[in-house]
């Protein structure tokens, strides 16, 4: 089953960079384009929204991170993995 794992360092880095706070929404939604190898021709966005028709979620250091029904399609039976990476200063999303 389809799920989403934020670790708490990049919900923290989120917050820092998007300016979010406790109670904030990210969604995660697929847009055409990209370097994702997953599905080509299609990578994964983020952006600060409210949700309509989560399907996943799940809520890391205050702020609740959600995928749309309509987009759950692209991880199939997988899990997004969501984690900071100090190296780089960045974010990695893998589907695992």
């Amino acid at each position: 089953m389809a799920e989403i794992a934020v670790e708490p360092p990049a919900a923290q880095w989120y917050k820092r960079e998007m300016g979010l706070n406790d109670g904030d929404f990210v969604r995660i939604f697929v847009r055409l384009g990209g370097f994702e190898t997953v599905k080509p021709g299609y990578s994964l966005g983020v952006m600060k929204d409210s949700p309509t028709n989560p399907a996943l979620q799940t809520t890391v250091e205050g702020v609740t991170f959600y995928m749309e029904e309509a987009n759950v399609w692209y991880l199939g039976e997988k899990k997004l993995h969501i984690e900071f990476d100090p190296g780089c200063e960045d974010i990695r999303m893998n589907i695992v």
